[in-house]
Order: C-alpha cells, then structure tokens, then sequence
C-alpha cells in the first residue's frame, strides 16, 4: 500500500500536491465554519461531586458566575473612607453593565484590610469569559480615579482569561524557540536548505490540518482547552520526524545505487521501507492514545483527540504529499547546499561515533545491560512516593495578575480559599427536617477549626423546595492535607449524622476540594483498563509488524522501564523540588494527576518510531544472512544517526514546554523530553543491542527471517522494488 500510493504521488506530483494543498484548505475551513465546542462544567462531573452538581443543576440552584473586586490600600492601612468610596463607585460602574445580574453589597475583611464587592454575571459557562472584558475595564476605570488604592478584579472566570492569555504568549515563545532548533537540526542532519525546510513545512501543515479537524470534532467530543495544545506539542515532533525517516531513506537509497536509479525508485524504495515503519510507528502511536476514551474524562477525551488527529494527518502527509515533493524537486532536494555543514553530511553512513557507542553493547553485552538496567531502575525508584492530585488556584500561575489579586483576597478573606458545597434533594414535605437537619450541619462545622467562622454559611433552597444547598468555606488551600480531612470530616461523619438521616433524602458534597478527590480517584480506577489496553495493543502491534513474541515482549518490557524511570525523574523534580530555581516553580509536592497517565500513553505510542524503525533495520540485514550479532551492529549504526537527530527534534519540542507557566504543561514537557532522551540513548543505544545480542536467533522466535528467500530480501537492497513488506 504504502509503495502504491508513493508511486502514484511521485509519478503524478502537481496532483499530489495540489490535492493535499485542497485537503488542508478544506479543514481550516470546515473549523473556522464549525467553530471550537468548548466543554461545559456538566462534561466534567464524575463521582460524588458531580452527582451534587447535577443535583443542584436540576433544582436551579447551581453556583452562578461570579467575579470579585478586591479594594486594597497601597501603604498598608486602610483608608475607610476612601475604600468605602472606591467600592460606591465600582458598584454603580458595574450594575449599569448589561453583562452583570447583580452586584452584592461591600464587605470587609475580618481584619478591616480590604473591601470586597462580589459581582454577579448575566452570562453562562460558555459566554462568561467574552463578558468578563467588560467588568476589567471598569474595575480599571475605578482604579484610575483612585490612584491611592489598589483596585483589581478575580474570580474564576478572569483567571481563566488570564492564563489563557499568559499561555498564549507562552505558546507563541515555544514555537518561536522551536523553530529555528528544528531547522538548525534538519541543517545539520541534511546539509542543505531544502532537505531541512521539507520536514518542516510539512509538520506546520499538519499542525494547521489537524487543528481545524480539531474544531470540527469538538462538536462529538467537546474541546476541554487542551486539543490546540496537544496537536501543537505532537504535531511539530512527529510530522518533522516522519519526514525526517522518509527523507534520509531515500537520500540513502539514491546513494546506494551510486546515480543507478532514478527518483521515483527512491521514493519507492523509501515508501517500502521507512513508509512501511511509518505506518506501523503511527498505527501504534493512534491506538495508544485511543486509549484514552476509556478513562470517561472529558480532558482525557480532548488530548486523545488531538493527538489521534494530528498523528493520523502527519502519517498521511508523509505518505502522500512528501513522495511527491521529492519526486517533484530531484536532486535539488540537496541544494543549495550549506557550506561546511554540507561538507560534513555529504557522505551518509555510520561514521565513527556509533560504532564507538555501541561498542560496549557488542563486546559486553551482559556487563553493559546489567549497568544500564541499574542506572534506570535507580531513576525509576522514586516513583514508589508518586503523589497525584489536581492543583487549586493555588498552583496556577503566579505571572497572572488576576491570580495575584486571588492570593491577597484569599488572605485577607480565609473563607474564599475553598468551600464544601452540600447539596440535597428530598421531598417538599421534608423541607422543614432538611432545614433543621442543616443548622445542625453549620452549628457542628462553625465550631470546627477545619472550617472557616468568619462568616454564617449561606443555605438556598429551590422554588419547589425539593433541592437545598449550603456553602462552608474553608481556611485552607485545596491541596492541604487539612483540606482533604476537612471533607472526609464532613462525607463521613457530619453529612451522615444530620441531613444524612432525613428520611428519603439524596445528599452529595462538592466544592473544590470534592471535585479534585473525586476525580483522581475517577482516574485512578480507570488507570488499569487503560494501561492494560495499551499494552495489549503495543504487544499485539509488534507480533504483527515482525513476527516475533519476543521481540513484542522486548518492545513493552523496555516502554515499561522507560516510562517507570521517566516518573521517577518527575517526582525528583517536581514533587521533591529539585530544579525549582532552573525550571521556575514551586513545588506542590505533586504530580498532576493527569500527567502520568497521558505521559504513559503518549510514550508508548511514541516509543514505537524508533523501535520500529531500528528494528525494521536490524531484521533486513538478517533477512540478508547476517547474524544477529552482526545485523543488530549494522542496524543500529546506520539507523542511529537519524534516530537521534529525531529525537534531538522531539526533545527540542518537547523541552520548550518547560517554559509555560502552566505547571501541568510544564511537568507534561519534561517528562516528554526525558523520556525520549531516555529511549534514544540509553534503551536504543545500550539496553536493546545488548539484549538482542544475548538472545540471538532467538530474538526472532517465532519467525525465522534468515531463512527468507532472496525474493523476501527487503526492497532497499534491490533496484527494483517487489510487493513484499518489511518487517513482517
């Protein structure tokens, strides 16, 4: 197929490229036409949590949009004066916005620092970040006409607009980072300004393809703000990778044959090949992030779409539009050629650094396996302390002026730091046992230090009177362990013995904490399934792909190793804290609960371009009659310079996450970096050489390659290519 569809695009180039151009049209245009579906606050509820959030919901009582003004001295003592007229002016600024429903009266601190005006919006979920510029701008007006005071704005809602402004920028600084390190590695990978442009070109095309699928599938699985993310962190590394593997076989056969064939064969011969490990390598990548539907998490859902969009385009265009293009280009593909770079990647071959590197695995096969598996299992060892959880406002950016304005509110006003929501549902006849059910809650929670005594709980009650809800807020950040026992306190002592006893009443607890405990351990019982899967399939993929159980068992047992030792250099660096200082955090003394596990399918999936391509290698000098021994030397010296020259492109990518300030995206791109750095150098260059070397012909079992026919040789030892697979 993959050597079919090549020849059709190399001996029909305009075609090719003109349908692909079409293709990429067609799918910015259908998103722009179909718009990004954003996930709502229902697509998130999981557990106890979203049960009292539905709950809630139904009886029309749930949470409004709520934003708060925070009025402040700038010299430390409060003028009440001048606060209590700042606070009369912002008031009538904001009820005269069409975007507010109502505006609260002034509230001081415990400690008479602060005024607060709570503000809230005549907006939904899914319009409230539009409408919250509104309120920003009068709360900025206000600032202006009392310049002695410190006038500003937070709440849930313009913290998301900040820190979706702050990663933007931070987005755009990666990919100005990124760019310019792809194209300097495809410079010195290729020697020549066209070769290098290539893998590029076609990686932002797939990145641009896949985003405008992205929007268009949002619509059956809504976008829960990472899909652009994702096809942005996957889309560079592997569409300029796929291209690299395709480009450098072709160059390879093109100087194998010493001018014999023309650029069509080439193109073929790579499309037989690389095109074949591609396809496998992508297969692979594809269901591996499928996986991740199986989790039932709306996040999870969006970063397995995009990454199964942005694979599927990059697999594609590798396939498709680059045979033509080189086909198309010819020999200038190598032009113009940069001067002492192209001196030095002239000549392609082994050279002399990998046989260096890998000469340990050769002749010490056992002596360099048993150091490299010390060296990973002592990273591996600190993933037995892996803590997860999801951060609080406390763990988002500090960058983020809005945030800034949270932290000072949060401390002159304790019981805005987070809040347990008790929700129930009981008939109306009920309505004065729940009434009397729930002072007894507050009463037995107002005499707690767990919870916050600084202000009387608020209870509603719906207009049926079927639904009841209170608020108690908390003096406590939500990853503090006083947090968590303030909510098992209430699910499983207070809750139970007061509305809990009301005959045929449905009660649940949400808030902030609520809804983190509930959905990493929603999580947490899906983790089995879907690691399960994905082993299964990596197994299942590389039985297929070579014909051999061992082989597939080598494949998982060392994507296990990896991804173990890449957790355990997380939780060094970002639970432990080291590294603080260079990577600019602070350390929560956690990993986000999704990251290792999106971490884990990702790195699997990815895994398999380099053990499929290097692998595919080392098989078609044994189907040739080389020994094990002499077929893993060849392989991996003559596969070795492109993968790393991938992977230095991954990790480039990958890295320039580091320098968000979103700690997920910047635990999620170190963790990427290290894992390919890993697999690259130690697993591809030490681990699996030496591993092979011992088991020998038994590697292969069942299949016995070097039994083969001359007609089986693969196709990039031939001059003209037959219709037979590589690897299987």
């Amino acid at each position: 197929m993959t050597v079919s569809v090549a020849r059709w695009s190399a001996t029909h180039p305009w075609r090719a490229i003109a349908a692909w151009l079409v293709f990429v049209a067609v799918c910015i245009a259908a998103g722009a036409l179909t718009g990004t579906n954003l996930a709502s606050s229902e697509d998130y509820r999981v557990g106890e949590a979203g049960r009292a959030e539905t709950l809630a919901a139904n009886g029309g009582v749930a949470d409004p949009i709520v934003e708060k003004v925070l009025i402040t001295s700038r010299d430390g003592g409060l003028d009440a004066t001048a606060a209590a007229s700042a606070a009369a002016d912002v008031t009538g600024r904001l009820r005269g916005l069409r975007e507010v429903s109502e505006v609260a009266d002034p509230v001081t601190s415990p400690g008479a620092e602060a005024v607060m005006v709570q503000v809230t919006l005549e907006a939904d979920e899914n319009t409230a970040v539009d409408r919250v510029g509104a309120l920003r701008e009068q709360t900025a007006a206000t600032q202006a006409a009392f310049p002695g005071l410190v006038v500003a704005q937070t709440g849930p809602t313009s913290i998301d607009k900040g820190i979706e402004e702050q990663l933007s920028e931070d987005l755009a600084f990666a990919e100005k980072l990124t760019l310019p390190i792809t194209l300097l590695i495809m410079l010195v990978v290729f020697g020549s300004i066209i070769a290098a442009g290539v893998p590029v070109l076609l990686g932002l095309s797939s990145v641009i393809t896949a985003m405008g699928l992205g929007a268009v599938a949002s619509q059956v699985f809504p976008d829960a703000g990472a899909t652009q993310n994702v096809i942005l962190l996957l889309g560079m590394a592997v569409g300029v990778d796929y291209s690299l593997f395709y480009l450098k076989r072709e160059r390879e056969e093109r100087a194998r044959s010493n001018g014999t064939i023309d650029h069509v064969t080439a193109v073929e011969l790579a499309a037989a090949t690389s095109g074949h490990a591609i396809v496998v390598s992508g297969f692979a990548v594809i269901v591996s992030m499928a996986a991740l539907y199986l989790v039932g998490d709306v996040v999870f859902s969006s970063l397995a779409t995009g990454s199964v969009l942005v694979v599927l385009v990059a697999v594609v265009s590798s396939l498709t539009v680059l045979p033509a293009l080189l086909a198309k280009l010819g020999r200038w593909v190598d032009r113009p050629r940069v001067p002492l770079i192209g001196r030095l990647t002239a000549k392609e071959g082994a050279g002399r650094v990998w046989p260096f590197l890998l000469r340990p695995a050769m002749r010490h096969p056992k002596a360099t396996l048993a150091v490299s598996l010390v060296l990973m299992f002592g990273l591996a060892v600190p993933a037995l302390d892996l803590k997860l959880s999801l951060p609080g406002n406390d763990g988002l950016p500090k960058d983020v002026a809005e945030m800034q304005t949270y932290d000072r509110m949060t401390e002159l006003f304790p019981a805005e730091r987070a809040q347990h929501v008790i929700v129930v549902h009981a008939d109306s006849g009920r309505s004065a046992e729940v009434a009397a059910a729930m002072a007894d809650l507050t009463a037995r929670t107002g005499q707690d230090p767990l919870y916050a005594n600084s202000s009387a709980p608020r209870v509603v009650t719906s207009q049926d009177g079927t639904v009841t809800k209170v608020r108690i807020g908390i003096p406590h950040t939500v990853e503090a362990p006083e947090a968590l026992q303030s909510l098992r306190l209430l699910r499983d002592r207070i809750v139970p013995e007061t509305v809990g006893r009301v005959p045929g009443a449905e009660v649940a607890v949400t808030g902030d904490v609520a809804r983190n405990v509930d959905t990493v351990e929603h999580q947490m019982s899906r983790l089995p399934w879907v690691v399960g899967f994905v082993l299964l399939i990596t197994f299942l993929v590389m039985v297929a792909a070579f014909g051999s159980v061992v082989v597939a068992l080598i494949a998982v047992l060392l994507n296990l190793l990896a991804a173990a030792t890449t957790f355990g250099v997380l939780v060094l660096v970002f639970q432990y804290g080291f590294g603080e200082s260079l990577l600019d955090f602070t350390s929560g003394g956690f990993i986000v609960s999704r990251v290792p596990l999106f971490l884990f399918v990702i790195l699997f999936g990815l895994s398999m371009d380099y053990h499929v391509f290097v692998v595919s290698r080392i098989k078609e000098a044994v189907v040739r009659g080389k020994t094990t021994r002499e077929a893993v030397h060849e392989g991996i010296t003559t596969s070795a310079g492109v993968v790393t020259s991938a992977a230095l492109v991954m990790v480039s990518v990958f890295a320039s996450f580091v320098f968000t300030s979103l700690l997920e995206m910047k635990q999620l791109g170190f963790g990427l970096a290290v894992a390919v750095l890993l697999d690259a150098f130690v697993i591809r260059i030490m681990i699996l050489p030496a591993l092979l070397t011992l088991l020998g012909k038994s590697a292969w079992w069942p299949a016995k390659p070097w039994r083969r026919k001359n007609s089986d040789v693969p196709v990039g030892q031939r001059v003209s290519p037959p219709s037979v697979r590589v690897g299987g």
